[in-house]
């Protein structure tokens, strides 16, 4: 007895997962894509902190910016940190409740470090890495599209 009300409970609790992954299939797709990026960018930061101050002031040594650069990375680390973090509570909220409110706000973070990216990859000149951006733009702000709807 005790055999088939588990059986029984775990059904039913794989049939909910089931009807929720493919009721936000999009949503989830797009948070698990921020997840990914934001996440791994960010780690890659701190983990390599002065590889990376190195690799951003010898960027930016020729703008304006080269003074503020070692503070804008920070501002950017923990920008993607927080899109990174905030999706993975969006992907698990979207599971337990339905809301796509953490969600929302993933998005929304991701779409402005990704317009901060893009504004340094334009003032350093790099129009190839500004493209670049603007892909994983399109993916950010679909899914502001998406979770505010």
């Amino acid at each position: 007895m005790v055999c088939f009300i588990f059986v029984a409970n775990t059904q039913k609790i794989m049939n909910t997962l089931f009807e929720i992954s493919t009721k936000y299939a999009t949503e989830l797709l797009v948070l698990a894509f921020i997840v990914i990026t934001f996440l791994q960018s960010g780690i890659d930061k701190i983990t390599d902190w002065q590889g990376n101050v190195s690799y951003i002031k010898s960027v930016f040594e020729k703008t304006f910016l080269s003074k503020m650069s070692t503070f804008l990375l920070v501002i950017v680390t923990i920008g993607e940190m927080v899109a990174g973090i905030l999706a993975m509570v969006g992907i698990i909220k979207i599971y337990t409740s339905e809301s796509t409110f953490f969600g929302l706000l993933a998005a929304i973070v991701a779409s402005k470090i990704l317009l901060a990216l893009l504004f340094g990859q334009r003032v350093a000149k790099d129009y190839a890495g500004a493209m670049t951006i603007a892909v994983y733009f399109g993916v950010t702000l679909f899914g502001v599209y998406i979770l505010s709807h």
